[in-house]
Parts: structure tokens; C-alpha cells; sequence
């Protein structure tokens, strides 16, 4: 049989990861940054596919190797509609909504859009695996407490979904046997409740939960109001100031985690008490999602950059511990999960989600 090779295509807002995979073996990846004054001439993130696309041919030529060896390609899901966790064939409907931001504008959306103007010159299938929207709420997560408001499920759940099957094969069991609880720790941060492989509730990443490197999470709601009504910030300033400019920066001026935790460690002490707070707040979330699992945890998974600082596990393992194995993967494993999931289908070992698909 002949083995398949995948190309792994990863957009960030100015970068796109990219990978060559032999089944399950990386080849070889890279990163092409783009420039902030390159990117700013585009209206719509859906509008820079052309430079995106001539800088996936550039890495395939610079690596040798012909696009017409590949069996399929892999792009990062953006903001789609809801969707249940798997591996989806792109096809015109999620293209239009990519391209429109009808769920909303990400560099993410670029993922299907470049996937298929590859695969689809090749004759070969373009595919997308666990986007940002990944919707497997209970009913009951869905209620925020105000009625005509409703919680909506976007979360790193590639991410989150590829460490909790590692996991799951480390103790030598099967998703739909465990129950974790994961916390994403990045720029954003999602805790998910993971209960028999479903990702029941989580707190979205830009809307709610712990605070973050840039993010502000949950916030006094009576004093949010008055600030949105104090006449200083229009409606966009607003949702950049809790979303770009809220978290670790808003307090120390810096995104930098392992800034601040320098500062902290050489005897900054509002660098200390910033970071202590985050971790509180991360451990607060999640001891709320084990509580969602009715205390049936076999394990807490951290993951996402922040997990490679020392300071910051520790610290949370003093919190969480009691709650069950506290299991560290730190990074991202994203490009081998997007290849992971396609592969998946190839070998028919998963069926391919339709995109169709509408919750209930």
C-alpha cells in the first residue's frame, strides 16, 4: 500500500505553519512570518490567500518536493459554524463561510480556504480538523444566566482533543473511557470539561474565564457596563482592550509570560502578585469544570505555551492536585493533529464530519 503524504497548513495572524507529513512522520516544517505592514493592505483576512498560497509553493520548492506526491491537505479550522469534534471534507458552504467571516474574522479561516486551492488543482480531498468552533455542550452550559445571551462554545480544541488522546494512549485506555479535565494555556486560555472524549464545557478563550497574557477573561460585570458607557472607547476599542490589550499586559505592559515571570523572580512584586493571581484564576477554572464532571476526573492535562514555565505548574499542581494525576504536554501539537486527523480518514479508521451538520 502506498503510504499517504500530508500537507499541514497552520495560519496565525502573521505566520503560517506548515508541514510535510509521511503518514504520521514529519518530513519537515516550517514557519513563514509575514510582516504587519505586508498584511495591513488587506480589507479582509480572506483577501491575503494569494500571498499565503505563493508562500506554501515557495516552502514545497525550497524542500523539493512535487505537490503532486501529496494524498491530501490538512488546514487548521477558523471560525465555522458549530460543529461536533472530527476530521470535515471542505466543501462550497464552509469555503463561503470562511471567506464571508460569517461566524467571524480569524486568520484560522485561512486554513480551508488554502487547503482547498491546493487539493482541489491536485483532484485530492482538502480537509479540516476540530476548529475553534468545536460544539459539544450539554444543554445546561449553553445558559449564561440572562436570557437572549448565550454561551457559545469556542475553544484550542485541536489542541485539546490531540493531548487528551495522547494521554489516553499513555495509560493504554480509550477516550470515550476517561474523563479530564484540559486547560489550553496560551495566549488565550480554555479549560475544558472533557467528559468520554465530548467537550461538554468549556469557558471561551475571548469572552470569559481566567485572565491571560492579553486577554482579560471574566470581568465585574457592573463595572464593565459603566466603562462601555463612560464615553472614552467605541464599541471596536472595547472588545480590544479585553481581548488584545487585557490580562498580564494591561497590568505589566507586556504579553510575555516568561517576562513577567522574570520580574516576579528578581523582586518585582506587582509582577508576583499578577502571576499569582493568574494562576489562581486558572485553578478556580479548573476546579469548576471537574465540579461539571461530578468529581470524576482520571486526570488534569496542561498544555499551550504557559506550560513551560516551572513557576506556573507548580504552582497550579499546589492547587489542583488534590483533584486528581496532573499530566503536562506544554506547546501545541497542532500540525501533527491536523495530519493525525486526516490521515485518520484515509485509512477509513474515522468517518469524515459533513459540514452540514446542525445541532439541536
Amino acid at each position: 500500500m502506498m503510504a499517504h503524504y500530508i500537507l499541514v497548513i497552520n495560519p496565525g495572524s502573521t505566520s503560517t505553519k506548515l508541514a510535510i507529513y509521511e503518514e504520521q512522520k514529519l518530513l519537515f516544517s516550517e514557519t513563514v512570518r509575514h510582516k504587519d505592514e505586508t498584511l495591513s493592505v488587506f480589507l479582509k483576512i480572506a483577501d491575503q490567500h494569494q500571498l499565503r498560497l505563493q508562500a506554501i509553493f515557495e516552502f514545497l520548492e525550497k524542500h523539493g518536493f512535487e505537490a503532486n506526491r501529496l494524498t491530501a491537505v490538512a488546514g487548521r479550522g477558523g471560525l465555522l459554524k458549530p460543529l461536533k469534534g472530527g476530521t470535515y471534507e471542505v466543501c462550497g458552504e464552509m469555503l463561503a463561510d470562511a471567506r464571508s467571516g460569517a461566524f467571524g474574522e480569524h486568520a484560522s479561516n485561512l486554513g480551508p480556504i488554502l487547503a482547498y486551492e491546493i487539493a482541489s488543482k491536485l483532484a485530492i480531498p482538502a480537509f479540516i480538523v476540530d476548529p475553534v468552533t468545536v460544539d459539544e455542550f450539554i444543554p445546561e452550559s449553553r445558559l449564561s444566566g440572562f436570557a437572549g445571551i448565550e454561551r457559545i462554545s469556542q475553544l484550542h480544541a485541536l489542541n485539546i482533543k490531540a493531548v487528551s488522546r495522547k494521554i489516553a494512549n499513555q495509560l493504554g485506555r480509550t477516550l470515550d473511557d476517561l474523563n479530564f479535565v484540559v486547560a489550553h494555556l496560551g495566549a488565550g486560555i480554555s479549560v475544558a470539561a472533557e467528559r468520554q472524549g465530548q467537550l461538554i464545557d468549556v469557558n471561551n478563550a475571548d469572552n470569559e474565564g481566567p485572565f491571560s497574557p492579553e486577554r482579560s477573561g471574566t470581568l465585574p460585570i457592573k463595572q464593565l457596563i459603566g466603562l462601555c458607557y463612560s464615553g472614552k472607547y467605541l464599541e471596536k476599542e472595547m472588545v480590544e482592550l479585553v481581548t488584545r490589550r487585557g490580562g498580564l499586559y494591561s497590568y505589566l505592559g507586556t504579553k510575555s509570560a516568561l517576562e513577567a515571570e522574570k520580574r516576579a523572580l528578581s523582586g518585582d512584586a506587582q509582577a508576583e502578585l499578577v502571576l499569582k493571581a493568574m494562576v489562581h484564576q486558572i485553578a478556580k477554572e479548573i476546579g469548576a469544570m471537574a465540579a461539571v464532571l461530578d468529581g470524576q476526573v482520571d486526570g488534569i492535562i496542561l498544555t499551550g505555551g504557559l506550560a513551560y514555565s516551572e513557576h506556573i505548574v507548580e504552582k497550579l499542581r499546589k492547587k489542583i492536585g488534590f483533584l486528581g494525576k496532573v499530566f503536562v504536554l506544554p506547546g501545541e501539537e497542532e500540525l501533527e493533529a491536523l495530519a493525525e486527523g486526516a490521515l485518520r480518514v484515509l485509512k477509513g479508521e474515522e468517518t469524515k464530519g459533513e459540514y452540514n451538520y446542525q445541532l439541536v
